[in-house]
Formats: C-alpha cells, structure tokens, sequence
C-alpha cells in the first residue's frame, strides 16, 4: 500500500525543524554575545590602583621590580620587601624616579612574625593594604639523584610559606573593609612538572592549589584572588637562580629557554598582562601562548605528555658535577651564555637590577 502525502505533516516536520535552528542560533548568538563582552572588558579594566596601598614581595629585583614601576607610573602608593638592604635601596630609587610614594622594608617573607611586623608597619606609615602581590620566588635547577631535603624546603618555604604569611596578615583588615586584591605569581612550572626543576614545580603546584582554594573562598568577603601561572619571562633572574649537578651546563640550556625571543616573554609585556588580570578580577591567568599550549595539552594527554618529558630528560645533564652544592647561575657561566645568543637576557638583568651579588 503506498503511502499517502501529507500536506500537514510535511509543514509540521518542518517548523519543528525551523524551531529547532532558530534555538541554535539564539544559543550561538548568546555564546558570542558572552565571549565579545568578555573580550571588551578586558580591555576596559574597572578596578583604579591610584592610590591604593600595593604591597610587592621580592620587588627588588626581577619581575617585581617591573610590576612596581607599572604600578608607580599609574598612581599607586608601594610597599616593597625583599631580603637584601643593597637591592632594595637601588629599586627604591627607581621607583621614587617616578614620582611614586614607596616604603622599601627588608623582611624574609618566610618568616612569620617579620611579615606581621612588616604588614603592620606598612598599615601604620600608609594605610590598609588594598593589593597584595606574591611575588618572591626562587629557583633550584638539576637532576632528581643531586636535589635534597633542604631544596624542597627552601623553595616550599619561600613559594608557599610566604604567600600563606602574608594573606594570613593582610587577611583582617581585608575581610573588615569588605575589599581586597591577592595576586600570585605561581608558573606554568606548577602545572607541568618540567624536568630538572623538581623542587620549583613542587612548590608552585602547592602555590596554585592554596592561590585558586582562596579565589573561590574569599569571593564572599569581597576580596579577589588572581593566580598567575607564567611561561618562560626575560627578567634576568638567570644569574641568580640556583643549579646543582653539571652546574654551567644546567645554567646554559636554563639560560637559553629562558632568554631567547619567542620562546621567552618580555618582562614589561608580562607585567601590564598581570596589572590588567588582577584589576579585572580574574581568577587565573597563563602567561605566553607556549604555556597554555603545554597546560592544556598536559590536562588532555597527560601520558603522552609525561613520557614526552621522560624522553627529553635524556638529553639534559646528568648527575655529577659539583654534585649536591649549589653554585648561582653568576657563577656557572661558559662560552654558551653568557653570549650573543642570551643577549636579551643580560639586557633584562641590568635593567631589573639583577646585577648585584646574591646575599645568603
């Protein structure tokens, strides 16, 4: 028996066909109507920093030294620590250079009562914190057999410890005044754990976990926390980071990653991307195209990503060398770099203060 046309039938399939493409294209619209908002709002920061109280940890030097004159040229009052009188004396003067308001204090955010101390002399001379940046960081370079106890624990201490110091005492005032911003400066590093770089990776994936743990929980008391993962930056901490093991062949290739244009960001790019997050509110933000392709490419093939590390570990140095001593990158120097090829990076140094001998 053949089957009967329809008129109705037909034109009842096909609205209900129209219907359902008109909702997909009321979803896409809204979809993109979203992502363009987001995208003008980023460029269109609401949050003002001139005159709120900005408090930078190891904003000596380095990438802290550069958010500090960001900050400065755009009205904010800082207050910057660091452990070394010398250093913070040079960036100090820099910032004054400006015309900005700086209280420059030495304090070792690892330990908890200078940071309270710190924090309230910073209150009592400028008023309560509005903006604090976890910046201080340090970097202990080599192959697992040469890395000890004490490598993870200076570098959990200064890169865990010390954030959870200074929240915990900025915290009180923050929470009373219904207002507050915390940025931390964690690194790709903690979400990829790169070879050689074992206690650092530690360290910043712990960082990342209490920095994001903090977001979702200090949202309720009006206080925005940002964490900041970077990729490679051209700061010029090279000189003054720490490698163990074949230590100038470890401060070479270290020195080339991080150095050489397209691989490396610059530091004042890095800096001004930072600023616009935190004023945005963000809640994490990866810095270079490189590392969020390597983030991203971890959370989707975590394996295949692991045993790529695995295989590129065999052509890093091995154990041996100066062993289990530590020697600075200042002191681990050879005929790769310095060189022509690590230029950009001893530029960076000398314009971030980097230069000075390291203390402790």
């Amino acid at each position: 028996m053949s089957q009967i046309w329809e008129p109705q039938h037909w034109f009842d399939r096909h609205n209900r066909r129209r219907d359902r493409i008109g909702d997909i294209r009321q979803v896409a619209l809204f979809i993109g109507g979203a992502v363009a908002v987001r995208a003008v709002m980023r460029h269109f920061p609401r949050y003002d920093v001139r005159d709120k109280v900005v408090f930078i940890t190891g904003a000596s030097r380095g990438l802290g030294l550069v958010l500090a004159r960001q900050l400065a040229r755009q009205g904010a009052k800082l207050a910057i620590c660091a452990r070394s009188t010398d250093e913070l004396a040079l960036a100090s003067n820099q910032i004054h250079t400006i015309g900005a308001q700086v209280l420059p204090i030495v304090c070792d955010v690892t330990n908890a009562d200078e940071v309270r101390r710190t924090i309230a002399t910073i209150e009592e001379v400028m008023g309560p914190i509005d903006i604090l940046i976890n910046n201080a960081g340090i970097i202990i370079a080599g192959p697992a057999r040469e890395i000890e106890r004490r490598d993870f624990e200076d570098t959990l201490n200064t890169h865990f410890w010390g954030p959870y110091n200074t929240v915990e005492a900025v915290l009180p005032s923050m929470r009373r005044r219904k207002t507050g911003r915390i940025v931390n400066i964690a690194s790709v590093g903690g979400k990829v754990a790169v070879p050689h770089l074992l206690p650092y990776s530690t360290s910043k994936f712990t960082l990342i976990g209490f920095s994001d743990g903090l977001h979702t929980e200090l949202a309720r008391d009006g206080i925005q926390v940002t964490t900041i993962a970077p990729g490679l930056m051209r700061t010029g901490s090279h000189g003054k980071a720490i490698f163990k093991g074949h230590n100038r062949e470890e401060y070479a290739w270290f020195t080339l990653l991080d150095t050489l244009p397209f691989i490396s960001m610059d530091a004042e790019a890095a800096a001004g991307a930072i600023i616009r997050a935190m004023k945005r509110g963000d809640a994490h933000l990866t810095l270079t195209l490189q590392a969020q392709v390597l983030a991203r490419f971890s959370a989707l093939f975590p394996n295949l990503l692991l045993r790529s590390l695995a295989l590129l570990n065999q052509f890093l140095p091995g154990p041996g060398g100066i062993g289990t001593q530590r020697a600075y990158g200042e002191e681990s120097e050879s005929a790769v770099a310095p060189s022509i090829l690590t230029v950009l990076g001893e530029r960076a140094a000398e314009k971030n203060n980097e230069l000075l001998p390291p203390e402790g």
